[in-house]
């Protein structure tokens, strides 16, 4: 959705905005169309009125039909808007104070009153241009009465002029057009401020709307008698995309939504007492708030998807973890150093037989397994301290393969040497990788398939298999011999804590899973086509052979 916002300057129409120019100036037309067409029908019947047109009826008679064509050809330029809108209003007010003007002389001067028909004339005149076209008219209308005042003195003398008369209706006219001026001003400003707050409200209104589909939460509005006024993506997304939202009742969208909020409204719960429902595929939690005094006017309904609430809840369980490891990193160094410390001191003991060196081989190992271990969970907050090297992965995985093994041989709590086998897929396969996180990764799952073969008394077997997809991605599979994964399991098995042993921590394949992404790898469970538990390490930093 994209919104346009309008500034404050689109809002100030000009002093002459065509919309709302052209249909004054129409009714203006439709006022002196009335006007001559009304002289023209008296003067045809003789039915004119004293003192209209009693000196010079002939010419009073030809001004008014002069008057009603020009009247009908100005009407049609404003319908087709041709020739441009100023041009026509300075026209037809001229014209109008010149016939206007010549009808009064017709009937016999300022006596026959005529002249306040100037007033209208100027009065809409001013309401159509700016002030100074406004004077100008008025001007130039009192300087047409003064003329014919001196015309009538000077070619009628049975006429008595009346130049104090002239002189009052010119100031009529001038304060006619200022006045008018002023209030056509303060009406422009009255609408340039409305538009301006109808735009801004607009304005509000589209981003409102854009803000509420945006959310992730949903949101829904419902009346007093509980019809959908509002409803968001996210809401409809959560109620499990209804297809009877037309019929936009609350009931027809979620009928198990609609009882929880008539139970919300009789129980008389806190406003913002949250309830978890199950609308649809998802589970969802429920907040209801009330609109109006006394909820008169509706009711918000706020929608959360409960996994994110639960993903915020195991945040805070992994930062508690954290600091927990931390600590216990800490504690565990110094008697782990020790240890190595003491094993690096009986190694050097004479007379030590060849199976006791061994031994204090392994201790050495082993410690040193482990403290790479702490480093590597202190690490997986910071994912910026990854160490990726170019690791070409057959002879990584043979010492690999070969440490497993010796490991398995001389562990005493197991009876059965493992099975393993090495299948490296092109041999020059090479990726990007820190070292140390790919062993770990390697151990916890190797040593996981390993452990629940023998926990079915079977005997232990282990494949690992590399490759290149046709994406020219590689990937490394651990597939093991072991019962594999319950469906019913697989969604959860790389959360933490999660474990389907009671000596089981369930940190193993989340630990994991995340030192696969500080690397930018993807771990995942999968089964191969003899239904062998398998997982597959996709590595997304290939290297290119040279």
């Amino acid at each position: 959705m994209d919104i346009k916002l309008l500034s404050s300057q689109e809002a100030t129409p000009p002093p002459l905005a065509l919309g709302s120019a052209w249909r004054p100036l129409r009714f203006f037309n439709l006022y002196r169309l009335t006007l001559s067409g009304l002289f023209v029908v008296l003067s045809t019947l003789g039915q004119l009125p004293l003192p209209l047109g009693q000196t010079h009826p002939d010419l009073f008679y030809s001004i008014s039909l002069i008057y009603l064509l020009f009247t009908v050809a100005a009407g049609l330029a404003i319908n087709q808007h041709r020739p441009r809108f100023n041009l026509q209003v300075y026209t037809q007010v001229t014209v109008d104070i010149v016939l206007i003007t010549s009808l009064m002389h017709a009937s016999g001067g300022l006596s026959s009153n005529l002249g306040t028909l100037l007033v209208v004339s100027i009065a809409s005149a001013s309401l159509l241009v700016s002030g100074r076209a406004a004077l100008f008219f008025a001007a130039f209308a009192s300087l047409s009465i003064l003329i014919e005042q001196v015309y009538t003195n000077l070619t009628d003398t049975a006429i008595s002029s009346s130049y104090p008369q002239s002189g009052l209706l010119g100031i009529t006219l001038f304060a006619t057009a200022i006045i008018a001026h002023v209030l056509a001003r303060r009406a422009r400003e009255s609408e340039a401020l409305a538009t301006q707050r109808g735009i801004d409200l607009a304005n509000m209104s589209q981003l409102t709307e854009y803000v509420i589909q945006h959310m992730q939460v949903g949101v829904l509005v419902a009346d007093a008698q509980l019809r959908l006024r509002l409803m968001n993506t996210a809401a409809w997304r959560l109620l499990g995309q209804p297809s009877a939202i037309h019929q936009r009742t609350l009931a027809s969208v979620s009928s198990a939504l609609h009882q929880r909020l008539l139970n919300w409204q009789h129980e008389k719960e806190h406003d913002n007492h949250a309830m978890a429902v199950t609308g649809s595929s998802t589970e969802v939690l429920l907040t209801f708030a009330g609109i109006g005094e006394k909820h008169s006017a509706g009711f918000l309904i706020f929608l959360e998807d409960a996994s994110s609430a639960a993903k915020q809840v195991q945040q805070i369980k992994l930062a508690a973890l954290g600091r927990l490891t931390a600590g216990i990193a800490h504690e565990i160094r110094n008697p782990l150093g020790a240890i190595s410390h003491a094993g690096e001191l009986l190694a050097e003991s004479p007379g030590l037989e060849a199976t006791d060196k061994r031994f204090t081989q392994i201790i050495h190992e082993q410690t040193r397994r482990i403290n790479t271990i702490i480093e590597n969970v202190l690490q997986l907050g910071r994912k910026d301290k990854t160490q990726a090297e170019n690791l070409k992965l057959k002879p990584l995985l043979e010492k690999f393969t070969a440490e497993l093994a010796a490991n398995n041989k001389t562990s005493t709590d197991e009876t059965r040497a493992a099975d393993i086998e090495l299948n490296v897929s092109p041999e020059d396969l090479a990726v990007q990788f820190d070292p140390s996180h790919l062993h770990q990764i390697l151990w916890n799952l190797c040593e996981n398939g390993l452990h629940h073969a023998r926990i079915n008394n079977q005997q232990p077997k282990l494949e690992l298999r590399t490759g290149l997809n046709t994406d020219g991605v590689a990937w490394l599979d651990i597939i093991d011999n072991g019962p594999g994964v319950a469906k019913e399991h697989i969604s959860n098995i790389f959360e933490p804590f999660y474990t389907t042993e009671a000596k089981g921590t369930g940190l193993g394949l989340y630990l994991s899973r995340e030192l696969a992404e500080c690397n930018h790898a993807r771990l995942e469970y999968t089964s191969t086509q003899d239904d062998q538990s398998c997982f597959r390490l996709s590595f997304l930093s290939t290297v290119t052979p040279d």
